[in-house]
């Protein structure tokens, strides 16, 4: 249950050629003083009748945790993507804070990546985003940068993102006092709940978009899943994404979508694996939800869950683009109807197979609530910079799970869309060809919109 990251980063003009070891000298140093987040590990106790509770690392050992590797000859982006994977593969020691860093050199155009993972119970992707851009900055010529998981990464100045590096900071060290003030202001929502999930299930039952699908064909993502990862990632620019929504009138966010639902469609066409129903991808969504009466909502942002159909039973690419539009319209008007706290109640419910099917071993039996996990995180907008090197690159590692073995993350980044694809290494075979068939997608999307 770990996320990651792989970023990639161009060599300042005057990096000497022990430019990587000394980057990583002064991220393991012992005078950096490390952030409490990247410090405690989860640890059971008798006191608490065996409930996992978060404890600080006494024994704390910064080079555990940040490694310096090297890529085998040729030093190709393949040679960097397999080790990814192979890092991805391996679980995190419960007994040692839930994070690892690797500074990687050997690439043969001479840049340098960065993969990290971090447990999700840590993190999610907006807030991995946010630590990430707090220590980043916009001038190139600055330097003595902290490293992520250092305590002063977020008083570092110069920032040019867009998200303050106090955000970050706010999210990542504490629990905000409103979450306690929501858990107990949940049962003044109880009243609402049965319409909520009336108006759910009937959604469900008539199969229309909502929090909940029961209506998910079974795919060869859907079983058990090894340990053993693939990860496949490539960038677009997101104003060729821009300009199919602007001539078709649906969102990036759709495109994106629509690119995934007709990639996906044509690897199944090759492995003579396409149901005839349309997969649905639950995506994460952010919107306003309706005002609710909680301290802590006030009108603003909620966060829920839609499953999605993909349209990989229309062989057109301008049709799917239409029923992803449609699909996703519906779902986020269903989402509208309720507030907040029903918003995380009905997503759970919609989530609930998705956990208790390899919790009770029940894959097979229990139908998956959706084939695969598409959700896309905002990032920074403009050129970045550590200590000199300029990110080029920022692709996301996510989770596949039993039952779903695929999942595709993005992130915007300077004007691109990088794609990061995650996949079981044994039940997703030939991961990487999806990277060919969504490049395809967005040149047949283009024609269909009429768009150069």
């Amino acid at each position: 249950m770990h996320v990651g990251g792989l970023q990639l980063y161009e060599k300042p003009e005057d990096a000497g050629p022990d430019f990587v070891r000394e980057l990583f000298e002064a991220a393991t140093s012992s005078d950096e003083e490390v952030m409490p987040l990247f410090r405690k590990h989860p640890h059971r106790s008798v006191k608490t009748a065996g409930q996992l509770f978060w404890r600080d690392d006494d024994q704390f050992d910064i080079e555990h945790h940040v490694r310096h590797n090297a890529l085998p000859t040729p030093g190709r982006i393949r040679e960097l993507l397999d080790l990814c994977g192979r890092l991805h593969s391996t679980r995190l020691d419960w007994e040692r804070p839930l994070w690892e860093a690797h500074l990687i050199e050997g690439l043969a155009d001479g840049r340098v990546a960065m993969y990290t993972k971090i447990h999700h119970g840590l993190v999610d992707g907006i807030s991995a985003m946010r630590l990430m851009a707090s220590t980043m900055s916009s001038d190139p010529d600055e330097r003595g940068m902290a490293a992520p998981w250092a305590a002063r990464a977020v008083r570092t100045k110069k920032r040019d993102t867009d998200t303050p590096a106090t955000d970050a900071a706010a999210t990542l060290a504490s629990l905000p006092g409103d979450a306690l003030r929501t858990a107990i202001g949940v049962t003044a929502e109880a009243a609402g709940m049965p319409g909520a999930l009336i108006k759910t299930l009937s959604k469900g039952v008539r199969n229309e978009t909502s929090t909940l699908s029961l209506h998910t064909p079974k795919t060869m993502f859907n079983r058990n899943i090894t340990s053993a990862r693939r990860f496949a990632a490539q960038d677009w620019p997101i104003e060729r994404i821009r300009a199919i929504g602007k001539a078709t009138g649906t969102t990036i966010n759709d495109v994106v979508l629509a690119m995934c639902g007709g990639a996906i469609r044509t690897y199944l066409l090759e492995h003579d694996a396409l149901p005839d129903s349309p997969l649905v991808a639950m995506v994460p969504i952010g919107l306003k939800a309706k005002e609710s009466h909680l301290p802590s909502a006030e009108g603003g942002n909620a966060v829920g869950a839609v499953m999605a159909r993909l349209g990989t039973d229309l062989a057109d690419p301008a049709d799917r683009l239409e029923a992803v539009n449609k699909s996703m319209k519906d779902g986020k008007d269903a989402l509208k109807s309720l507030t907040p706290v029903q918003i995380l109640a009905m997503s759970a419910i919609g989530q609930a197979p998705a956990v208790l099917g390899p919790a009770l071993r029940l894959q097979g039996i229990v139908r998956s609530p959706y084939n695969l996990i598409i959700s896309n995180v905002p990032g920074p907008r403009t050129t970045q910079y550590w200590n000199g090197a300029k990110l080029v690159g920022n692709y996301p590692l996510s989770i596949p799970i039993n039952g779903m073995a695929l999942n595709i993350t993005c992130t915007s980044y300077d004007g691109n869309m990088d794609f990061g694809l995650t996949g079981c290494r044994r039940t997703v075979p030939h991961l990487q060809r999806l990277l060919t068939f969504l490049d395809d997608e967005v040149a047949a999307l283009e024609k269909a919109a009429g768009v150069s």
